[in-house]
């Protein structure tokens, strides 16, 4: 635990900044984070164990009396089966259940099935694991990878001035010493939708919902061993407001959670991420020390907004107190508690925090080119930029460099200039999450890094051919260019091979999810000619044109309905 007080959200100067042995430049605290993250394979107490460091969460594993159960499976079957190697150090005993606390960890799985393809594994989660997993990689994949991209440092080389240190719940998003990221996601066949009590492997597991980071995220009590396994207790101050985007996480259902962990009296703690913690009573100090911070948040930004004050107001108004820095649990080492506030108000009121600028604001390239001219032009604000870097005033710096990047007139220089502010941020955060985010956009800035390839859906032929039909037709509406659509009334209907019937309507500059039967149009093809329409590898019109898609009813109007999609396939 560290006993330093800092300042808020990034230090105003680079006294705690300093360089790593691979020339990494952060702040200190970030960089003693990496310490509780290293790779340790903890035994928590006879028959229970806990890998650390091989991922971004941990895989556990309960000795049970009719074999071994295994408690997440991480992001790959290479990340599994390392940890299954780690096991089989301490036991030969089979894995016999796997059990999912949330669906982000759960892509590993294969590997315990890969281990004698002759056994029965029972697989356990939450009902909504298998929804959640394909909400990711649907209609929101772009804006949901592209985040992953920023806050987990996917890009960032592994040393130099901008190489990743940690990742705040882990060493690393996926683990480099695995040169191959395979997806074994397992699809649980045994579900829970509330309080229940489970038994497997011959063990009782008491099982409670505790919404989190994801809304089926669970609690796992095994009160034999006095062991409760959790995705609510977290290594840093819990992530309120996650910088890559996602759904509201409100702190009221996730104290409940908490609330029922601790009248658990557990003898032992295992997270989804972080080391283990042990001894009744100090997980009774800490945990509870660790849910307050959470109240606090949430109580205060509710306090000051019925007051009136605005989330920039509450960002810079609400702080946690110095105590809360004495636990790496309630320390701001993953985000920072000024944009949790923002997004508690956010989450209670919507978009609108009542200041009149942000009712109807001018477009961004608008704004910064009037901000621009009021302090005299580029020159002029350029010169305060720089004079507010020297000064380490990088909250004016960065908006300064903003209007210069995001302006009509933008040059290579000026976005540089706002590159070099966001370094300088993020070597003064002690937060993971805001110094991966502010190097990876640094490094889009400067042209080190181009980010562009994550702004449209990236469709993969195998995404296509292995999921069901009306997957990849009915995502299609949220990539329709409404310039392209005025004036098109047309229902199309699709047969692949072997799938389900599925359609469109487009009409009124949407495309309505149809099951294809009444349309007066219909695509007939394989799914795996689809799919080389949706990659790029042929045209429509080319694929018509041989034959290998028929198109009944009004060719013109279906090649037009069609092309209105952000898809080249479609349009040629």
């Amino acid at each position: 635990m560290t006993k330093s007080k800092r300042a808020r959200s990034f230090e105003p100067d680079n006294r705690n900044t300093i360089t790593l042995p691979s020339g990494q430049m952060t702040h200190r605290d970030h960089a003693e984070h990496s310490q509780r993250l290293v790779r340790n394979f903890y035994e928590v107490r006879q028959g229970v164990w806990c890998l650390v460091g091989n991922g971004l969460s941990n895989q556990t594993f309960i000795d049970a009396p009719d074999g071994i159960i295994a408690i997440d499976t991480g992001e790959s079957i290479e990340e599994m089966r390392a940890a299954i190697v780690e096991l089989r150090t301490k036991t030969s005993r089979p894995i016999v259940a796997v059990l999912y606390t949330h669906f982000h960890y759960v892509s590993g799985t294969q590997a315990v099935l890969d281990e004698d393809l002759t056994r029965e594994v029972q697989i356990w989660g939450h009902e909504k694991i298998a929804h959640n997993r394909v909400r990711a990689t649907a209609e929101i994949a772009p804006a949901y990878g592209r985040g992953l991209v920023e806050q987990f440092a996917i890009t960032l080389p592994q040393d130099g001035p901008d190489g990743i240190v940690n990742v705040g719940l882990g060493r690393f998003y996926r683990n480099p010493e695995h040169t191959t990221q395979t997806n074994g996601f397992i699809e649980p066949k045994n579900t829970f939708n509330s309080h229940c009590t489970i038994e497997v492997a011959g063990l009782s597991i008491d099982v409670t919902p505790a919404p989190s980071d994801a809304d089926d995220s669970v609690t796992y009590w095994f009160s034999a061993l006095g062991c409760a396994v959790n995705n609510l207790v977290w290594p840093v101050l819990f992530n309120i407001f996650a910088i890559r985007g996602e759904e509201y996480r409100d702190p009221r259902i996730m104290l409940t959670g908490i609330d029922h962990l601790l009248t658990l009296n557990a003898a032992h703690l295992i997270g989804a991420h972080g080391m283990p913690i042990s001894g009744a009573d100090e997980i009774l100090d800490r945990v509870t020390k660790y849910r307050d911070s959470i109240q606090f948040l949430w109580d205060q930004t509710v306090r000051l907004t019925n007051r009136g004050y605005t989330s920039t107001e509450l960002a810079h108004t609400i702080h946690l107190p110095d105590f809360f820095d004495d636990d790496n649990l309630t320390s701001e080492f993953y985000g920072v508690a000024e944009h949790h506030v923002r997004q508690i108000r956010t989450g209670l009121f919507g978009w609108f925090d009542g200041d009149p600028a942000n009712l109807f604001p001018l477009p961004r390239i608008e704004h910064s080119d009037r901000m621009i001219s009021g302090f005299g032009g580029r020159e002029t604000v350029r010169k305060i930029t720089r004079e507010a870097i020297q000064n380490d005033d990088l909250r004016w710096a960065c908006e300064l460099g903003s209007w210069l990047s995001y302006s009509s007139d933008s040059e290579t220089s000026d976005r540089e200039l706002l590159a070099s502010t966001l370094r300088l941020i993020a070597q003064r955060t002690t937060a993971a999450n805001i110094r991966n985010w502010c190097l990876t956009r640094a490094r889009d800035l400067d042209g080190t890094l181009d980010l562009t390839r994550f702004n449209t859906h990236r469709l993969t032929r195998r995404q296509i051919v292995s999921a069901p039909a009306e997957r990849s037709v009915h995502i299609l509406r949220v990539m329709l260019d409404p310039e392209r659509a005025v004036g098109i009334d047309a229902n199309i209907g699709f047969n692949f091979t072997s799938h389900d019937k599925t359609g469109l309507h487009i009409r009124n500059c949407i495309a309505k999810q149809t099951d294809g039967r009444d349309a007066k149009i219909q695509v007939t093809c394989t799914i795996e000619k689809w799919a080389d329409i949706l990659t790029g590898v042929v045209t429509l019109s080319e694929a018509i044109d041989s034959g290998e898609v028929q198109i009944e009813g009004d060719l013109a109007t279906a090649k037009s309905a069609l092309g209105v999609f952000d898809i080249d396939g479609l349009r040629s």
